[in-house]
């Protein structure tokens, strides 16, 4: 075999293009794919294309086995096809997230109330302050100012009751919000407080990024619940089915931990090797989905009970998910919300 061949793969043999399988097969725009099968390659070794319905999307690797192509702007769900020599594949779906919502600065989890209304917020860089800090994205997708008056808000939790509480990482507070959008100061002295989430019981729980994670009882008293490694942007908090609080928290490392910490406060690694962790979100199978990178690719990582890692979603710019009803999932990148349909169950945030 020539040089040429050895590198670049073997060549074409005659018949058309065929898809085996496309992972991730759930995508925002910008998110890249990895298409397998044969014959994948133009038997002069040009690049194929690739077709997301009816728009063209940019081929970053191909060979005769694979390629990665890139999502474009404007695709759809529906079939993504091989072309190559005049000859068109088989078909196989992808799932493509839809922009609801532009122009915000989220940077973690949406939120949903009991009615299913979308929460985002406007955090800006510290110490800025915004026209609007929180949005509220109503069930026809209509988008609107909600909370004005907060620095920098950061996480957005309800309780049982459908109350909202946002942490400010600004003034390391936590404000209770009510359905008028009035605030008073729930909880004071969180330091840089980030991630936000209620346990069974009701007690809130707060990411101080410096290193601690703080319990505030019901009677709003505060106690230190665990300490972590510092973390450069946030810590951000879920509780799993069976009550321990798992926590990320994007270090300096491509190589990041999640945390898992027990209802006594004992901190154990669940899992190493992901790249800047944020957001994360559990189904009620126990599952537990981050938007992190793994092995250098960006989206949602599925993390099985057992520590067994895929990535589910391709997409840049993901900081983080929330189950919506209906199987689906409201993604948040650094700077807009996107739906994805996706047939999984989300545990739900508002236990009875």
């Amino acid at each position: 075999m020539a040089l040429s061949d050895r590198i670049l793969g073997k060549k074409n043999v005659n018949g058309g293009p065929h898809i085996e399988a496309v992972a991730p097969a759930l995508a925002l725009a910008g998110g890249e794919i990895r298409i397998t099968g044969s014959r994948l390659r133009p038997q002069d070794l040009r690049r194929p294309r690739v077709q997301f319905g009816d728009v063209e999307g940019a081929v970053v690797v191909s060979s005769d086995a694979f390629l990665v192509a890139r999502v474009p702007e404007g695709a759809t769900s529906g079939p993504v096809v091989v072309a190559t020599n005049g000859q068109v594949s088989n078909s196989h779906p992808v799932q493509v997230a839809v922009p609801i919502a532009e122009n915000l600065h989220p940077v973690t989890n949406p939120a949903l109330d009991p009615e299913g209304n979308i929460y985002v917020t406007f955090s800006g860089s510290r110490g800025q302050k915004v026209p609007v800090a929180i949005f509220k994205i109503d069930t026809n997708y209509g988008v609107k100012p909600f909370v004005a008056e907060m620095m920098n808000p950061t996480s957005i939790a309800f309780d049982r009751e459908g109350q909202m509480y946002v942490s400010s990482r600004y003034d390391g507070a936590v404000y209770r919000v009510a359905p008028n959008a009035t605030m008073t100061t729930y909880a004071e002295g969180m330091g840089v407080a980030t991630g936000i989430a209620f346990d069974r019981e009701q007690n809130l729980y707060v990411g101080d990024r410096s290193g601690t994670i703080f319990k505030i009882a019901r009677d709003q008293q505060v106690f230190v619940f665990a300490t972590l490694e510092p973390s450069v942007s946030a810590y951000h908090l879920a509780f799993s089915p069976s009550g321990d609080l798992y926590v990320t928290g994007p270090t300096t490392s491509s190589f990041d931990s999640v945390h898992k910490i027990d209802p006594h406060g004992t901190v154990t690694t669940f899992f190493r090797g992901v790249g800047r962790p944020q957001g994360l979100a559990f189904d009620v199978a126990g599952n537990l989905y981050i938007a992190a990178s793994l092995s250098g690719k960006r989206g949602i990582v599925k993390l099985t009970p057992e520590g067994k890692a895929n990535l589910e979603v391709a997409g840049q710019g993901l900081v983080g998910l929330a189950f919506a009803p209906g199987r689906s999932v409201i993604l948040a990148t650094t700077n807009a919300v996107h739906h994805l349909s996706w047939n999984i169950q989300g545990l739900p945030l508002l236990p009875e």
